[in-house]
């Protein structure tokens, strides 16, 4: 039983870690795209390769943990939440090296004044992902469906800085290829608010043994 309780604590610290670098990533990625700053994208594409190394192990370390140990109740729960938060943390790391890529393209292109709310909606999705990972350490099912009430301002958001961009290279042939890594850029803000929604999922499942995936609204 110590062992099974070294691991699960081994298991816990490595996905603290990942959760610092993935939130760390965000940041910097969206930063990057802000304030046009090289050495913070490469900052973001650096520290992948540390990211991918800790999904691996603590997969390992869930994989183990669920066919050598044989846990039951809580700790069965955990472990299963912890190895998809892990998956979604992988993908918010990708997600976060895509803008990072954007931002460094963006450098390259002659820049235009376009007005858009990106910062904004880089805002929200820092906040939900910190949010989700929060209610995970603090195993706060109250804060987690607070996340899940979250997406939606996301998605409008999303679709008002999509409506600008288009008006905007209407006007502006010039500005189509700008125009259009921002919108990559915001789509990957979006899909990051749609990972750290699957992580607060989760949450509800550790802790009340509840699957709300189809139906989040409703609970």
């Amino acid at each position: 039983m110590r062992h099974f309780d070294e691991l699960l604590e081994e298991l816990r610290a490595k996905l603290l870690e990942m959760s610092g670098l993935v939130q760390s990533a965000i940041h910097k990625s969206a930063l990057s795209l802000r304030e046009r700053d090289l050495s913070l994208a490469e900052s973001v594409l650096k520290g992948e390769c540390r990211i991918n190394q800790l999904e691996l192990d603590i997969d390992a370390l869930a994989t183990s943990l669920l066919a050598l140990e044989q846990p039951v109740a809580a700790d069965l729960r955990f472990i299963t939440a912890a190895a998809k938060i892990n998956n979604n943390l992988e993908r918010i790391g990708d997600l976060a090296q895509n803008i990072a890529e954007r931002a460094q393209a963006l450098l390259n292109e002659p820049r235009f004044d376009v007005r858009v709310d990106i910062s904004q909606l880089a805002d929200l999705v820092e906040s939900m992902v910190q949010m989700a990972l929060d209610s995970f350490v603090k195993k706060d099912p109250q804060q987690a469906r607070r996340v899940l009430f979250s997406d939606d301002g996301v998605d409008a958001l999303r679709d008002s800085v999509f409506a600008q961009l288009i008006d905007y290279m209407k006007k502006n042939s010039q500005a189509v290829e700008y125009c259009v890594d921002l919108m990559f850029a915001a789509r990957s803000l979006e899909r990051i608010a749609d990972h750290a929604t699957n992580i607060a999922e989760s949450v509800l499942f550790m802790t009340e043994g509840v699957d709300v995936r189809h139906h989040a609204h409703a609970h």
